[in-house]
């Protein structure tokens, strides 16, 4: 896209959307579902059919066998290399007590995933599905011959706190991160503002306007209720900016003490 080589173009869409935010929001409402998988994918959707020099040819293309469904393919889009297949993904996990390097020790908060297993799932499933026969037939009544596959996972890696892991092996050196922590190792010092995050607001930065922080009572009364076999819940530290909007400036997943429940493999 001309959004890379021109970043004040994309500067500008960025900008208009903030200040317009209409056309975003219908695309959304369309998605009627609330998974956070689901949403990352719209969301791409939506940039990549205004993104300068793309053609989005199709997305969440199912691919099937008579009646049985193989699979789909997230996106296909051409531009000036190519035509492309694009696995979208979402995932948050968390590191073991100790290196780290093995992404097969890197958990989802519920524990029902493993990175390693989503790598796999990734390279040995998803991706070859472009350039399988019923794909391959499905692609030619868009004019599409070759196909060239990637994917794009995104999310963020939790490190142990206390205790220290290693990035599982492959990650990006500049990838998004957090801690988390057993409840029975929670501390927040005096002075600090915590709240949970919910879900549908777990692929940014947090900002909370002016006036709608929670207090330390607030949050303390929040803790205060919370089954102590909860599931991981994902807390945001927030400070003020010049504005006094509410700004996060760290992330942590609080989890039972008994956390991991048995760990699927």
């Amino acid at each position: 896209s001309l959004w890379a080589e021109q970043p004040q173009r994309l500067e500008g869409w960025l900008r208009a959307l903030d200040a317009d935010d209409r056309p975003l929001r219908e695309w959304l409402a369309k998605l009627g579902s609330r998974r956070l998988g689901l949403y990352y994918e719209r969301l791409w959707q939506f940039a990549l059919g205004q993104a300068p020099g793309i053609e989005l040819l199709a997305a969440n293309l199912a691919i099937r066998d008579g009646g049985h469904t193989l699979g789909e393919l997230d996106v296909v889009l051409r531009d000036r290399d190519g035509v492309h297949h694009l696995e979208l993904a979402i995932k948050l996990y968390l590191g073991p007590q100790d290196t780290g390097h093995d992404p097969h020790t890197w958990l989802g908060p519920g524990c029902h995933d493993r990175l390693g297993t989503k790598l796999a799932h990734l390279t040995g499933h998803q991706l070859p599905m472009s350039n399988g026969a019923h794909s391959r037939e499905l692609l030619a009544r868009l004019g599409v011959e070759q196909v060239q596959a990637h994917v794009w996972l995104g999310g963020y890696l939790f490190y142990p706190w206390p205790g220290h892991a290693e990035p599982p092996a492959g990650a990006n050196p500049q990838h998004l991160r957090g801690r988390w922590v057993r409840r029975r190792d929670w501390v927040m010092a005096e002075g600090e503002h915590w709240q949970p995050l919910q879900r549908h607001a777990w692929l940014a930065p947090a900002r909370v306007e002016p006036g709608e922080g929670w207090t330390v009572e607030q949050f303390a009364a929040w803790l205060h209720v919370l089954e102590r076999q909860a599931p991981a819940q994902l807390l945001v530290r927030l400070e003020p900016d010049a504005e006094g909007a509410w700004q996060e400036v760290e992330r942590v997943f609080l989890v039972a003490d008994s956390w991991p429940f048995s760990a699927q493999a």
